[in-house]
C-alpha cells in the first residue's frame, strides 16, 4: 500500500510537471524597447498558440499618452503584427474614444491570427481601418519566434 501510494504521489508530479513545461514552453512573453515618441510607455506582449493552431495575443501598456497629445496630434495607435507567411498585419487598434486607454495611461488588446508574429509594433494613425503601416512607430518590439 505504501509503496502505491509514493507511485501515485511520483505519477501526479510528473503530470503536473509536464503540463507546466507546455504551459511555458507555448506561451511568450516579449517586452517592447523604448520610445523616443513615447518614453514613458512600459508593455508586453504575449503570444500562445491555442487548441486551433492560431496565435492568441495580447498587449498590455502603461503610461501610453493619448495619441492626440503626440506631435503632430494623431487620433489613434494601431497594432501590427509581422509575419513570415502573410507579412505585416493590422491586427486592432487602441482608440481612447472607446475606454480602451484610461484615464491611468493604461491600454491593452486582445487578437487572434491564424499566423505566426515574429515581431509586434503600434503606429499613431488618424484612421484605424487601414491595411498599411504609417511611419510614424511608438513602440516595437525585437523581432521573437
Amino acid at each position: 500500500m505504501k509503496q502505491y501510494l509514493h507511485r501515485s504521489k511520483f505519477i501526479g508530479l510528473a503530470a503536473f510537471l509536464v503540463l507546466l513545461f507546455f504551459t511555458y514552453s507555448c506561451s511568450h512573453k516579449i517586452g517592447f524597447m523604448p520610445s523616443t515618441m513615447v518614453p514613458a510607455a512600459q508593455g508586453k506582449v504575449k503570444v500562445k498558440k491555442d487548441n486551433n493552431n492560431n496565435y492568441k495575443i495580447a498587449v498590455s501598456l502603461v503610461n501610453l499618452a493619448p495619441p492626440d497629445r503626440l506631435q503632430p496630434p494623431y487620433s489613434t495607435y494601431v497594432v501590427w503584427i509581422e509575419t513570415t507567411q502573410n507579412g505585416t498585419q493590422n491586427i486592432g487598434q487602441l482608440n481612447s474614444s472607446s475606454g480602451l486607454l484610461s484615464k491611468t495611461l493604461k491600454a491593452n488588446l486582445d487578437a487572434v491570427s491564424p499566423y505566426k508574429p515574429t515581431r509586434l509594433f503600434i503606429t499613431a494613425e488618424n484612421s484605424g481601418a487601414i491595411q498599411y503601416p504609417g511611419p510614424t512607430v511608438v513602440l516595437s518590439t525585437e523581432n521573437f519566434n
